[in-house]
């Protein structure tokens, strides 16, 4: 390993590092290397700690971890700090569809795919909370992550608010085993009593790729890579919650007010 390669492949601060260890693990790699006049006598030469690291990899290892660590915590500072900011936007987006109690106190807003199978599983106990807690407001903000077919059911699910249906045809949907082609998916609009001839205009309007652009662009300030993720107040849960984890979710928004 040369001295160009060594400076290449080893960042000015992991040097650093390792010369930090040298002195601190009062190791004197110096003390046989003839003196240059390029190089201070208290600081060691690239050779010196290509040699020193050479025999203690773990310094490599060490500052990388703690590196890492020190990235992850900043970036989970960062999404707390965008769940307070982005308030307003999660709660009263008039793009996204609202169920439950239009004036609940405790509003629960979900990041969700309709190909995805957590999503499904968790659409029951969504449903049955609306029923069993008159407190709760929903908010769906459609997060298609699984390709094309899902983007299209979201274009639906959306354009369906205009005939009012949006809360059945939601559930239908996320009920639905089919794949979400367009056929597949006029005839759930049709099953829920959407009229399919209008529903397939709506859903071909162009805001409805911006209202999805909205939603991927705050899911990733929020850190919400997946589906499904759930809000209350400054709360995030990312995955799948049967009916007893949203109850207590809610009841812990609750204690908090």
């Amino acid at each position: 390993m040369n001295s160009i390669y060594f400076r290449k492949c080893f960042p000015y601060s992991l040097r650093v590092l390792a010369i930090l260890g040298m002195f601190l693990s009062g190791c004197s790699t110096t003390a046989t290397e003839p003196k240059s006049p390029s190089v201070s006598s208290q600081e060691p030469s690239d050779a010196a700690i290509e040699r020193y690291i050479r025999t203690h990899p773990e310094v490599i290892e060490q500052s990388l971890q703690g590196l890492l660590a020190k990235r992850e915590a900043e970036l989970k500072e960062r999404h707390k700090a965008a769940l307070v900011a982005k308030q307003q936007e999660l709660l009263h987006d008039p793009a996204s569809p609202v169920s439950g109690n239009p004036k609940g106190e405790i509003t629960l807003v979900e990041f969700y795919d309709y190909r995805c199978g957590f999503c499904k599983r968790a659409a029951s106990a969504v449903t049955e909370l609306q029923k069993v807690d008159q407190r709760v407001r929903v908010v769906y903000k459609d997060f298609p992550i699984l390709g094309e077919p899902s983007e299209l059911a979201a274009k639906a699910a959306l354009a369906s608010q205009a005939q009012g249906k949006h809360q059945a045809f939601h559930e239908a949907l996320l009920a639905s085993h089919a794949d979400m082609t367009k056929e597949a998916i006029l005839k759930i609009a049709v099953k829920v009593g959407l009229n399919a001839k209008r529903l397939e205009t709506d859903m071909a309007n162009p805001k409805w790729q911006a209202v999805i652009a909205k939603n991927r662009a705050l899911a990733h300030e929020l850190g919400i890579s997946g589906t499904p993720g759930f809000i209350v107040g400054n709360e995030l849960v990312a995955g799948w919650l049967d009916l007893n984890g949203l109850k207590d979710l809610i009841a812990r928004a609750g204690q908090g007010r």
